[in-house]
């Protein structure tokens, strides 16, 4: 998989053909040719791989879905959050992300 963006805190997993392991972060923003498959594939293999936070952009409809991996090996769905509130990520409570500036 090729995440839209990721991020990785442990420099130690990065070589120079990429991350060796799973990523902190990964955030994939949805195109309409994204289908239904490809969006439970990747869903199925971030959380496989123990990718701890997995957001989902969707532009058209300016919302972030976003899935915290618990104790278990699980994503955990959040409440979605849309252009009118902050993104806070559970991995990172304190950076704060203004959706509006975002989808601007």
């Amino acid at each position: 998989m090729q995440p839209d963006l990721c991020v990785i805190c442990d420099p130690a997993k990065i070589d120079e053909r990429g991350c060796l392991g799973a990523p902190d972060l990964v955030v994939e923003i949805l195109s309409p040719g994204n289908s239904n498959r490809e969006m439970r594939i990747k869903f199925d293999v971030y959380q496989e791989a123990g990718v701890r936070e997995y957001w989902m952009v969707h532009p058209l409809d300016r919302m972030v879905i976003v899935y915290v991996l618990n104790e278990s090996g699980q994503f955990i769905g959040l409440q979605p959050v849309t252009d009118d509130t902050e993104l806070r990520p559970a991995i990172f409570p304190d950076l704060v992300i203004d959706l509006k500036e975002v989808f601007a």
